[in-house]
């Protein structure tokens, strides 16, 4: 296991290389980055989205903004990433949650943008597709975004229900899938003989 980076200016330090690498247009370009592993830091985003430090709740938003940008999904582990340092953090479920949508069009020409915690606009389509995972026992759907480069976006619960009277039913391989249609494409999201009546 890798030991806890517990400096408590450390964040200070990641959010100056990320200002940095931000200072031209657009995201930096994480994906082009292979620094050195430098081990797990004490870092980690909650369900709700709520990033902590060290266990506490992290209070300034821009902080966490910026954390968001050098953030990257190798695998299934979670890094922040500058040129100099890599480290690992721990994201309980999806790095964003989508908290709101909007609609543009409708059928087949319907494009639904979906607008992160953290202000990240991402429009469901094939690459960004919406997925939903239903627990085992339960039956109770998790759905997801993709916003970027492997990273994605739980959409919250009132966001959810909004998106259901969106559905349509659709022949998927020969089965009645309800789900939604978004960028030219149709996302799946619950077998039609599993709907309620």
């Amino acid at each position: 296991m890798s030991p806890q980076k517990t400096v408590t200016s450390l964040p200070e330090q990641f959010a100056a290389a990320a200002r940095a690498a931000g200072k031209a247009k657009g995201l930096p370009p994480v994906h082009k980055w292979n620094p050195p592993f430098c081990g797990d830091l004490d870092m980690r985003i909650a369900r709700d989205g709520t990033w902590f430090y060290l266990g506490t709740p992290i209070g300034r938003p821009e902080l966490v903004r910026l954390f968001s940008t050098i953030l990257r999904r190798d695998g299934d582990r979670y890094f922040l990433v500058t040129p100099a340092e890599k480290v690992g953090i721990t994201v309980d479920d999806a790095p964003f949650v989508a908290v709101d949508f909007s609609v543009e069009g409708e059928g087949p020409m319907q494009e639904i943008t979906f607008t992160t915690n953290l202000g990240d606009s991402t429009m469901a389509s094939p690459d960004n597709p919406i997925r939903v995972v239903r627990d085992a026992e339960t039956g109770e759907p998790s759905p997801y975004v993709h916003v970027r480069a492997g990273l994605e976006a739980l959409i919250d619960r009132k966001s959810f229900y909004r998106l259901v009277d969106l559905g349509t039913r659709e022949d998927v391989n020969g089965a009645i899938w309800f789900g939604l249609r978004s960028g030219g494409a149709f996302f799946p999201m619950i077998p039609d003989k599993d709907l309620p009546d």
